[in-house]
């Protein structure tokens, strides 16, 4: 017979599954977390039912920055989650006319857009704390621009959104 007693390789096995969940529990919590886009609205760039990973831990250490994609959780229903792009952050100034988009009084070059932004956004500066967020389909998306949007606070981020892993053959890294 062994060192160990089956009730001693039971209790091995129990502590070992215990200390995976727990792992588990702590990176899908604080570190890493994988979520589902939902519609059309990030097109070209994301596109419905594609499996993302979401970095939960960047933002508790740096700001998020122009270009980011991003988690958070909706203004108006803190239950749902939306999914966009950095377009402006504090202290940026964020105007949009005649279909372009300017920060700090800059056009924008923005390669990954589907089609023209129709419509217009007044001058405006993003709060501290806060930034301003648009689908890459700026003609199907709910963004920064509609009122239950706005200013996006910091602490309704999610997170970064830093690779597409499914389906497989649409694998790929985001800036």
């Amino acid at each position: 017979m062994g060192k160990n007693s089956l009730g001693e390789e039971v209790k091995d096995w129990i502590v070992s599954i215990l200390v995976a969940v727990v792992l588990a529990f702590f990176i899908r919590y604080f570190i890493v977390e994988l979520y589902v886009v939902d519609g059309s609205s990030m097109e070209p760039t994301l596109h419905n039912s594609q499996r993302l990973v979401v970095n939960k831990f960047i933002y508790r250490f740096k700001a998020p920055e122009r270009g980011d994609v991003v988690v958070f959780r909706y203004p108006s229903d803190p239950s749902r989650d939306f999914i966009k792009r950095v377009i402006a952050v504090a202290g940026d100034t964020i105007e949009i006319k005649e279909g372009r988009i300017f920060v700090n009084g800059q056009l924008q070059n923005e390669p990954y857009i589907l089609e023209k932004t129709r419509g217009s956004y007044p001058l405006s500066t993003v709060p501290a704390g806060r930034i301003f967020a648009m689908g890459d389909n700026r003609n199907n998306s709910e963004d920064s621009r509609f009122p239950d949007v706005g200013f996006v606070s910091h602490e309704l981020l999610k997170g970064k959104a830093f690779l597409v892993f499914w389906p497989v053959s649409q694998m790929k890294t985001l800036p």
